[in-house]
């Protein structure tokens, strides 16, 4: 098991383009190939990117579909178009842990970051519902640009967990 070094930061709100989809984890292709999308489609409207690509998750099921958003972080945003929306990332405190590798890899480090934060008593802005963790802001960012670097053994994530109030 890796330590990991997760740290607890303050956030302002963040506008953001996105694509939301329902999809079943062993099929998250289907979310994540809409991001090229997203961003051309922003690109192409003089949009200005305020961060790294990334996925927010509203509703995680492992057995089923989870509510997930393939979104970019803009400086402005244009007007929504077909099933293209914008919205904004919740500003408040979050705990953070970057991952390098393997996307297919996240879970492990997902699961150290829960127990750790079990460990230090903090609670997650999340709610359970028959099942169904729905969470208030939990995002991985794509920091690696895979143009720059296809080997995803190589990438760096960072995950960003809202904490309750």
């Amino acid at each position: 098991m890796s330590e990991i070094q997760p740290t607890i930061v303050e956030r302002g709100e963040q506008l953001y383009a996105f694509v939301r989809g329902a999809v079943r984890m062993d099929a998250f292709a289907v979310i994540a190939d809409r991001l090229p999308e997203l961003i051309g489609w922003l690109t192409s409207r003089g949009a200005e990117f305020n961060g790294a690509p990334f996925f927010r998750f509203n509703a995680i099921d492992m057995d089923g579909e989870s509510e997930v958003e393939a979104g970019m972080p803009v400086v402005s945003a244009p007007e929504p178009e077909g099933d293209i929306g914008i919205a904004v990332l919740p500003a408040g405190r979050y705990v953070t842990v970057t991952h390098t590798g393997h996307p297919d890899r996240l879970f492990a480090t997902i699961t150290e970051l829960r127990e750790w934060a079990a460990r230090e008593g903090l609670e997650w802005d999340m709610t359970v519902v028959d099942g169904v963790e729905r969470w208030a802001c939990r995002i991985e960012s794509y920091l690696t640009d895979p143009r720059v670097e296809p080997d995803m053994s190589k990438w760096e994530i960072e995950l960003a967990f809202r904490l309750a109030d």
